[in-house]
C-alpha cells in the first residue's frame, strides 16, 4: 500500500523553497524594526478559515479564535445549508513552530424538516454535533519570523473522531504553503496554496481538493482599530472543477490582542454559488 503523506509534505516544502528569497531580502531590517509594525504587532487571526495568515505566535503565546458561520444551501465551502461554530486554539512553540487545533460544532437545523413516507415531518438525518478534530502545525520556511515577506508551511490532519452522525470518517491529511507580503507598515497580502485528500492511499489523490486564496487586509483610515479584509478563493476537484468565490469583511480591534470581525461571502459561478455570513472573536495572550 503506497501512501502520500510524505509526498504531500515534500511537495509543499519544495513549493516553498523558491519563495524563500522574498523573505531573505528583508531579513536585515525585519529583525530590527519590522517587529514594531502594526501589521506584525497587532493580532492577525486565521479566520474565517480560507486565507490562513503567515502570522506565527512566539513561544508561550496563546490565541483563541471562535465564531459562527452560516452557509447557504448552495455553498461550495464549509457545510452547505448549515451553521457551524468553529473554535481554533493556537500555541506558540519553540524553533519557529506553532501548534494548532480546530474544532467545529455543527448546529442542528430547526426549520427544515424532511417529509416521511406517510407525509409527517421527520427528524433531520444529516450530521450534527462535533465534527472531526483538525490538528496541525505551522513551520517557518523563510529565514526571519515576521519579516515583510514571509513563507510558512502548514501541515494538518482531520482526525476520525467526532459525532457518530458524521459518516465514513477517516484521516484526512492536508497542507498549505502560506505566503505574505507586507505593504507599507499596516497593509498586507496573504496567499494560500494547499491540498487535502481523504485517507492515505495514492488513489485518494484523485478525489483530493486543491485550494488557492489571495487576501488583502488593512486599516480603514489613519488608525489601526477599524479595518477591512477582502479575499478571493478557489477550490478545484476533478469531479467538480474550479469553484471560485469572494469573501469580504470588517474588523474592530480595541486592543492589540483582541479583535472582533464580521464577514460575508459568495460564489462567483452557479456551481460555486451560495452565500455565507460569519462573525467571530479572536484573543491573544502572552508577550
Amino acid at each position: 500500500m503506497r501512501t502520500t503523506t510524505l509526498l504531500t509534505a515534500g511537495a509543499l516544502l519544495l513549493a516553498a523553497a523558491p519563495t524563500r528569497t522574498l523573505a531573505q531580502s528583508a531579513a536585515a531590517d525585519a529583525a530590527n524594526s519590522n517587529g514594531e509594525s502594526p501589521f506584525v504587532r497587532l493580532i492577525r487571526p486565521d479566520r474565517p478559515g480560507q486565507t490562513i495568515t503567515t502570522n506565527m505566535l512566539y513561544p508561550g503565546q496563546f490565541q483563541l479564535e471562535t465564531g459562527l458561520t452560516s452557509f447557504d444551501a448552495g455553498s461550495s465551502v464549509g457545510y452547505a445549508g448549515r451553521t457551524a461554530w468553529g473554535n481554533t486554539l493556537r500555541i506558540g512553540f519553540f524553533n519557529h513552530i506553532e501548534l494548532r487545533a480546530t474544532q467545529q460544532y455543527l448546529l442542528s437545523p430547526v426549520s427544515r424538516p424532511v417529509l416521511g413516507s406517510e407525509g409527517r415531518p421527520t427528524a433531520f438525518a444529516g450530521p450534527a454535533g462535533f465534527a472531526p478534530l483538525n490538528v496541525g502545525a505551522k513551520f517557518l520556511a523563510s529565514t526571519v519570523q515576521n519579516a515583510r515577506s514571509q513563507v510558512v508551511v502548514l501541515l494538518d490532519m482531520n482526525l476520525g473522531n467526532g459525532d457518530a452522525s458524521f459518516g465514513a470518517k477517516q484521516l484526512e491529511p492536508g497542507g498549505r504553503v502560506l505566503v505574505s507580503q507586507q505593504l507599507g507598515q499596516r497593509f498586507g497580502l496573504e496567499g494560500n496554496f494547499g491540498f487535502r485528500q481523504q485517507g492515505f492511499k495514492a488513489e485518494g489523490t484523485k478525489q483530493g481538493r486543491y485550494l488557492t486564496t489571495l487576501a488583502l487586509n488593512g486599516p480603514l483610515g489613519p488608525g489601526t482599530h477599524l479595518g477591512f479584509l477582502a479575499e478571493t478563493y478557489a477550490t478545484w476537484q476533478r469531479q467538480q472543477g474550479w469553484l471560485p468565490g469572494l469573501t469580504s469583511g470588517l474588523y474592530y480591534r480595541p486592543l492589540p490582542g483582541l479583535r472582533f470581525d464580521v464577514t460575508a461571502g459568495h460564489g462567483l459561478t452557479p456551481a460555486a454559488g451560495g452565500f455565507n455570513v460569519g462573525a467571530g472573536i479572536s484573543a491573544r495572550l502572552g508577550k
